[in-house]
């Protein structure tokens, strides 16, 4: 999370080109961002990554193409939106290709796994980066599921300070920065995959 023109940012964030997001002294400027008197700006349309591990913030862009959700896809996209049996994900990436689109999933608690899950906030939280599978767009409404190995949450971001968690020896999600342990649904190469 940073502070920029239009308020906080936060990872998965859509940006466009202009929009600040942050300062150099804070972040080291990658793919898609350009530095102007000392400023982190977006180069591009397209999501915002930050890397607390790294200090990196990048900005992945959106195609031009029109690219849209159908079933049977697997897409990923930022939490938008958590609830006790739902959660919104904001689709920017199809396969291989990222969209110019603006789509929005939505997983049910009963989507996320084989096994009982008794609440959303024990998969994803805001913020976090999922890959998930298209099983329906029954009502113009993209419906999701992250049942199987490879589906879930990629990149999970701490709930307390906001740096990316990381997985430990014991399979549990942990913050470097402040030691808060988390529970999400992960997929089998979490924290591997690269957007």
């Amino acid at each position: 999370m940073v502070q920029g023109l239009g308020g906080i940012k936060r990872s998965g964030e859509f940006v466009t080109p202009g929009d600040k997001l942050g300062v150099i002294e804070e972040f080291i400027p990658a793919f898609g961002t350009y530095v102007d008197e000392g400023a982190v700006y977006s180069k591009i349309v397209g999501s915002l990554l930050i890397d607390f591990t790294t200090r990196k913030i990048s900005v992945y862009p959106l195609i031009h193409r029109a690219v849209i959700p159908r079933v049977g896809n697997v897409v990923i996209g930022p939490v938008v939106g958590v609830q006790d049996s739902l959660a919104f994900i904001r689709i920017i990436k199809i396969g291989a290709k990222f969209i110019s689109g603006f789509f929005t999933g939505i997983l049910h608690i009963s989507e996320v796994s084989l096994r009982y899950t008794k609440s959303m906030f024990d998969v994803c939280r805001l913020g976090d980066i999922i890959r998930a599978k298209v099983i329906s767009n029954k009502n113009k409404t993209y419906h999701l599921s992250t049942k199987g190995l490879n589906l879930g949450v990629i990149y999970a971001f701490c709930s307390k300070c906001g740096d990316l968690l990381t997985l430990s020896k014991q399979k549990k999600l942990k913050c470097k920065e402040c030691g808060n342990i988390e529970k999400r649904k992960i997929t089998s190469d979490y924290g591997k995959f690269i957007l």
